[in-house]
């Protein structure tokens, strides 16, 4: 049903580094773009965007938005969440098995929106 997912940032280049190395972690790849956004897309075909907003306004952290990055395995999930942490990222959940079929990780990013990385089943 999710089609892509977008988050806003007021400190673009350094988004896009903290979400490029994140991207490579999960298989996923830069996608289309233009001078606001930049569009990634993953293996399971959904897409993250990370910019500036629509309205070219200061970005602002939304509250109870939270994307999730679907991963391989818990592994994954593991380094997904260390890799946010080495790239200035603060924790908001260590990975651990929180249901019986989810496995997930909270990481807030450089500009405070918080992140699930989570493998299902």
């Amino acid at each position: 049903m999710l089609a892509y997912v977008t988050i806003g940032t007021n400190k673009k280049a350094e988004a896009l580094a903290f979400y490029d190395a994140i991207a490579a972690e999960l298989g996923a790849k830069r996608t289309f773009n233009n001078d606001r956004i930049q569009f990634y897309a993953g293996p399971q075909g959904v897409m993250f965007g990370v910019g500036t907003p629509a309205d070219l306004g200061e970005a602002t952290v939304g509250n109870g938005v939270m994307p999730a990055f679907g991963a391989a395995d818990k592994a994954t999930v593991d380094r997904v969440y260390a890799k946010a942490l080495a790239l200035g990222g603060t924790d908001s959940g260590a990975p651990a098995q929180l249901m019986e079929t989810f496995y997930g990780g909270y990481f807030r990013d450089l500009d405070g929106n918080r992140i699930c990385v989570c493998k299902f089943g």
